[in-house]
């Protein structure tokens, strides 16, 4: 099992997990076994110039559908993960706000529907409904479902955007 790029700080005292109503997460989509691994263009763009107000790590959702995300990343504390934010089709909302102090983050997604995730190879703990854990050992003896994250490294950019894209579609229809 791959580990996140830093080295894991040493784990320890009782999982963190904190609910917050300002932030708009719900919970994730029902998982189904057959879910497709999407086809997937995540482009990590470092995007607002010295010009811009913001800096934050974006997460845009170029799909027809509703896309449920997780991210994960090194707090002080140590590993940290956090979802579930719902982010509507065609439209873009931050994980993150305020420059970024990690130069690796890490994210998981699936759509409302079931039909496509963008994961990684990086296991992350994340529960049924909104969350923050701490620590990414043990998940299931936590009582947390293990996910694939899919590491992002910044560069140590103040910004960050990833896109999320629909699967190519083949042609299957015959003539």
């Amino acid at each position: 099992m791959p580990l996140p790029h830093d080295t894991r700080p040493d784990e320890g005292g009782d999982p963190v997990e904190e609910n917050s109503a300002t932030r708009e997460m719900r919970p994730p989509f029902r998982r189904q076994r057959s879910l497709l691994l999407a086809a997937l263009t995540l482009a990590g763009l470092a995007f607002f110039g010295a010009d811009d107000a913001r800096a934050d790590f974006r997460v845009c959702n170029g799909t027809a559908n509703l896309v449920g995300v997780a991210i994960g990343y090194r707090a002080e504390a140590g590993w940290t993960s956090e979802g579930w934010w719902r982010i509507p089709a065609e439209t873009c909302k931050p994980l993150i706000t305020g420059q970024l102090k990690s130069r690796y983050y890490y994210l998981y997604a699936e759509d409302a529907n079931g039909e496509a995730r963008w994961a990684g190879e990086i296991d992350l703990c994340v529960a049924e409904n909104e969350f923050r854990i701490a620590g990414v050992s043990e998940c299931l003896k936590r009582g947390y479902q293990r996910m694939g994250f899919r590491e992002f490294d910044t560069g140590e950019q103040e910004s960050w955007m990833v896109q999320l894209t629909e699967p190519p579609r083949s042609n299957t229809e015959t003539e």
